[in-house]
């Protein structure tokens, strides 16, 4: 059997967070679920209606490109991609071909060939008799993102749009979820035996809606094209769809080339000159990005954080608000070590039990948490402590350390307070006292054992252990 190099290049479209729509004024909600409540004569396609720009569209997707390191087009115009389906009311979609807003960028190791804005379509939903159309997703501003040809395996490609959505959801761009179609992916894979430098017959796979489906639908994809390179057939061009059930990819039809789509500029579109609108400066945009989630990665290594809990951190906003909240309260970086094991073991752990009915990590206050990370590391908690408390406070919230002082929980560290039962303990048990004198020192764990049992778990087992240590010393 030959060996064949896989290539594959993404297409992700993500509709992004605005308060109207891309070219009307129709409110930007993708949770609506009355039909057809957010529409105009505009998004309807109504004749005589006049497409006007979303600003903010423009500005998210050009943060977008500043966060890659791409290249902020000078020139941008809108085009009209032709083509016919139940679901675009115009029979054209406002789209973008020859001047991009953003060129170049990279994410990972992967490179970025363009990213440009369009127009969302509508929804369709088909009965046994009768197909209906909503339009309230239609007109939605939607962003695509094109990679270069660079991937050669379905695990880079599903780390690559992991890594997109993070981003995203960090700028704020899109919720891009993808159980909800805010988040699209399409992947075209091709095969060449290996060394060959030309690419092989490209296939485009449709409207993957998760990451395992990404990963797949391109194994299965590479799988198909080896075997009919290998029986010596010729591989179709296509668009392909994805067979949850059947595991598989099924034809859906033979693939457009760009030509098909008559794209020619809108006439009802301004052209924009975009190097002479101080609000879309590089300078500008810079100043509107947050850390990046690369970035904080690399900060939190930097910390003393292990890699696989940054990235837990990293990739979870919610857990990541409430540990960047809690750790502003904390003075040292054990004490954000501590914090961030406790969120990604115990608090995660816990949330993400099916018996769980506490509070979602979103709802979770910083300062709390700081506050049960301080008693922890000043010795005010045990272990056991500490994750009993934990456990009321997800459930109801509040202080920690009033939580811990009603329930009995927080720890005895004061020595004056310990020192009487060190002493009535040592009394009571002269043989055990004469052994450590004679060496025996491992009887400390027993001695420390019945100082816990009499403070019924209370006391701080190395403070009790120190106390222990000295009175035997002095005696």
């Amino acid at each position: 059997m030959n060996t064949y190099t896989p290539t594959i290049g993404l297409e992700v479209h993500a509709e992004l967070n605005t308060q109207s729509k891309m070219f009307c004024g129709c409110t930007n909600n993708p949770d609506e679920t009355i039909v057809n409540k957010n529409v105009c004569p505009v998004c309807t396609a109504h004749p005589g209606t006049l497409p006007v720009v979303n600003k903010h569209a423009v500005l998210q997707v050009l943060r977008v490109g500043s966060a890659i390191g791409g290249t902020i087009a000078d020139f941008t115009e809108f085009d009209r991609k032709n083509y016919f389906y139940p679901d675009i009311p115009k029979n054209y979609q406002i789209s973008q071909y020859k001047y991009p807003l953003v060129s170049g960028g990279k994410i990972g190791p992967v490179s970025i060939t363009r990213i440009h804005l369009e127009e969302d379509t509508a929804r369709s939903s088909h009965g046994t008799d009768t197909s209906a159309v909503d339009f309230n997703r239609s007109g939605v501003p939607l962003m695509e993102l094109v990679t270069e040809p660079v991937i050669h395996d379905a695990q880079t490609a599903v780390r690559f749009a992991r890594d997109l959505r993070l981003l995203l959801r960090y700028l704020e761009a899109s919720h891009a979820n993808l159980e909800k179609g805010e988040m699209r992916i399409e992947a075209n894979i091709s095969i060449a035996p290996e060394g060959e430098t030309t690419l092989g017959t490209k296939v485009e796979v449709k409207n993957l809606n998760s990451f395992k489906a990404v990963e797949q639908a391109i194994a299965y994809e590479i799988k198909r094209h080896t075997d009919i390179a290998e029986k010596g057939e010729t591989l179709v061009q296509e668009t392909r769809g994805w067979d949850e059930n059947k595991q598989k990819t099924f034809s859906q039809r033979i693939k457009e080339d760009s030509h098909d789509y008559r794209y020619f500029p809108d006439p009802d579109v301004p052209k924009f000159q975009l190097s002479e609108m101080p609000q879309f400066s590089m300078s500008k945009l810079r100043s509107t990005l947050p850390e990046l989630p690369w970035e904080k990665m690399k900060r939190y290594v930097e910390e003393g954080l292990k890699p696989g809990i940054a990235e837990v951190l990293v990739g979870d906003i919610s857990l990541n608000r409430l540990y960047e909240s809690a750790t502003r309260e904390l003075s040292s970086n054990d004490e954000k070590t501590l914090a961030a094991n406790y969120l990604t073991s115990d608090v995660l752990g816990t949330v993400g039990s099916e018996s769980y009915r506490g509070r979602m990590i979103s709802d979770l206050d910083g300062s709390e948490f700081a506050q049960l990370i301080q008693l922890a590391s000043q010795g005010d908690l045990s272990s056991r402590g500490v994750k009993d408390t934990l456990t009321l406070w997800l459930e109801m919230g509040g202080s920690p350390r009033d939580i811990a002082k009603t329930k009995g929980l927080m720890q005895i560290s004061d020595s004056a307070q310990l020192n009487e039962i060190v002493e009535t303990i040592l009394k009571d048990h002269p043989d055990i006292v004469e052994d450590y004198k004679a060496g025996k020192t491992n009887v400390l764990q027993y001695l420390i054992g019945q100082g816990m049992k009499a403070t019924k778990g209370a006391a701080n087992p190395d403070t009790l252990g120190k106390l222990f240590v000295t009175a035997l010393t002095e005696d």
